[in-house]
């Protein structure tokens, strides 16, 4: 009866771990969960830039972007290694000061700042995985 256990947890073990493996190979954008003034703060201590993501509750292309691009593990990778990456939700209280900071009229916008709220560069609209990846290039290549 114990053999019946021992092959039993042998094989949860082995099921768990390779769960976790593909869940980590899946990981994509991991956003910052804070203000905007910490992303600041943030990014000028790790020297990267920062990645934002302007988007509202209502935008169709908004909802595709994060169902599908910023879920992709590549562009995850490059993100994630390059920028602080926040997402702010332009109808919000901080999100609006910030959306009209950007002269935000349009969503999604992506925008590129360094870590004083300079900004390098600027997207709008529902991008391919490969596309955002190249959005990013422009700044970190």
């Amino acid at each position: 009866m114990k053999s019946n256990h021992v092959i039993l947890l042998f094989f949860l073990v082995c099921t768990l771990s390779s769960y976790s493996d593909a869940a980590l190979k899946r990981k994509g954008i991991t956003f910052f969960k804070g203000s905007w003034e910490e992303a600041l703060i943030k990014a000028k201590e790790e020297n990267k830039y920062v990645f934002i993501d302007f988007y509202t509750t209502w935008c169709g292309p908004c909802k595709k972007l994060k169902r599908t691009s910023f879920k992709d593990p590549e562009v995850g990778a490059y993100f994630n290694k390059n920028f602080i990456n926040i997402s702010i939700d332009a109808e919000s209280k901080e999100g609006i000061k910030i959306a009209r900071r950007y002269s935000v009229s349009a969503y999604p916008t992506l925008v590129i700042t360094d870590h004083t709220g300079k900004q390098k560069t600027r997207s709008v609209g529902f991008k391919k995985p490969y596309i955002l990846i190249n959005f990013g290039r422009r700044i970190v290549p």
